[in-house]
């Protein structure tokens, strides 16, 4: 019997691609990898609980991940741009406004209590697990503080601050900051309010700018 072609037989038209890519699924899994190992801890958290909180089964998660430790290495790598803003263009800006964007302190309330989770967890199990690392170094906290060192020695180029060693000023920097986000008493002990954190990272900032001597 003659008819119109049903739907089923016409060619396929071309849409939209396909919502759930593989970058897509890695973004996801990564993002749910961050939550499970702050959550957790390293020690604590398996590729079978990140899969199952995912939604995505364990063969999909080791298609794009062959080990827990190259999941915490995304992670690491994925996390290091909450915690400085580099690289990023030259500025006309005062040295220590410049350094606050750089650190972010006054990112929004969830990203920043993100961050401080995060940054809790590296200081507790890095020097638990050795195998961690190489990988804090290669993605994490030691590349931000190069990407810091640079941006300092830069400014000294300029002739905007003085510093003889811009890889220590980093490290200084960095300890000042992130101690002070992530204070091992707890934010709740250290900091009645939000006010206060942010006047200490500031005031960290302001006497790190005046011993410079920046611009």
């Amino acid at each position: 019997m003659d008819g119109v072609n049903e739907p089923a037989d016409e060619p396929r038209k071309r849409g939209r691609p396909k919502v759930s890519s593989d970058e897509d699924k890695r973004t996801h899994i990564v993002e749910i990898a961050r939550r499970v190992f702050t959550k957790c801890g390293y020690a604590g958290s398996t590729t079978a609980v990140v899969a199952t909180e995912a939604g995505v089964s364990k063969q999909t998660l080791y298609k794009l991940f062959e080990s827990k430790e190259e999941l915490f290495a995304a992670v690491v790598g994925a996390h290091r741009r909450l915690m400085l803003d580099l690289p990023r263009p030259a500025e006309d800006l005062p040295i220590a406004e410049s350094l606050e964007h750089i650190f972010m302190i006054d990112m929004d309330e969830e990203k920043d209590a993100d961050r401080a989770g995060f940054l809790q967890l590296v200081f507790r199990e890095a020097a638990q697990f050795p195998e961690l690392i190489e990988i804090l170094q290669r993605d994490g906290m030691l590349a931000s503080r190069q990407h810091l060192a640079d941006w300092l020695s830069d400014r000294r180029a300029e002739g905007r601050l003085t510093l003889d060693d811009p890889v220590s000023g980093a490290r200084m920097l960095m300890d000042m900051i992130f101690g002070g986000m992530g204070p091992p008493e707890g934010r709740a002990l250290a900091w009645p309010d939000r006010a206060g954190l942010l006047a200490h990272l500031r005031r960290c900032i302001a006497i790190f700018a005046a011993g410079v001597g920046a611009s």
